[in-house]
This record gives C-alpha cells, sequence and structure tokens, in this order.
C-alpha cells in the first residue's frame, strides 16, 4: 500500500490546516488509518487515528478538541483538519496504516507510511 501525505505548510499561530493522504494499492477500507509527527529532536508522536468504518476515533491529548481525523472509503483518503494550530504543533506530520481493525498508538504497529508534509506554526 502506498500513502500520499499533502496540505502542510506556513500559518500562523490560531489559523488552520488540512493535511490529506491518499492511498493507493489495497483496498483502503480493510485500514486502520493514523496520523503521527515527528518535531526535531523528539520521538514520533501519535495525533490522531481512526478505524475501518470510522465509528471509533482517537486523539492525543495534546490535539483533542483542535484536530479532527476523518476518511472517506469512496475515495480511499483521509484528512485530518487541524484548527487552532500552535507554535507547539510545528513537525513533519505522517499518515500511517495499518491491516485490521485496531485504533493504536504506537508507531510501531503501522507498517505503511506516507513521505511525511511539514507543518510550522509561527507565533
Amino acid at each position: 500500500v502506498q500513502l500520499q501525505a499533502s496540505g502542510g505548510g506556513l500559518v500562523q499561530t490560531g489559523d488552520s490546516l488540512r493535511l490529506s493522504c491518499a492511498v493507493s494499492g489495497a483496498a483502503f477500507s480493510d485500514y486502520t488509518m493514523a496520523w503521527f509527527r515527528q518535531a526535531p529532536g523528539k520521538e514520533r508522536e501519535f495525533v490522531a487515528g481512526i478505524n475501518l468504518n470510522a465509528e471509533d476515533r482517537y486523539y492525543g491529548n495534546s490535539v483533542k478538541g483542535r484536530f479532527t481525523i476523518s476518511r472517506d472509503n469512496a475515495k480511499s483518503a483521509v484528512t485530518l483538519q487541524m484548527d487552532a494550530l500552535r507554535p507547539e504543533d510545528t513537525a513533519v506530520y505522517y499518515c500511517a496504516a495499518r491491516a485490521g481493525r485496531g485504533v493504536g498508538m504506537v508507531p510501531k504497529i503501522y507498517r505503511s507510511w506516507g513521505q511525511g508534509t511539514q507543518v510550522t506554526v509561527s507565533s
């Protein structure tokens, strides 16, 4: 399965961005999807995850109430709507996929990764 992330950019504090991840090469509806991020010098951090049919969504504590993950199985895409952005949200954002039902917050359980898209929030 191939993942292609897009939508990053440079914004100011309080602005919004929408990240997208297009998936190809596999049956998208068979994959749990997630977004992670990694800032310089820090470990990769779970941001949000969504299960196969979008019934279950999970968020990292630092983004709850500001970010929303969604998926469109007909378009084989997952999106991350990011509102009220803060400088500490600055990172490279990665989409990830794993076959199966459960959303996990540990990077190593995701076997497929996109190339990452840079999000920079200026103060």
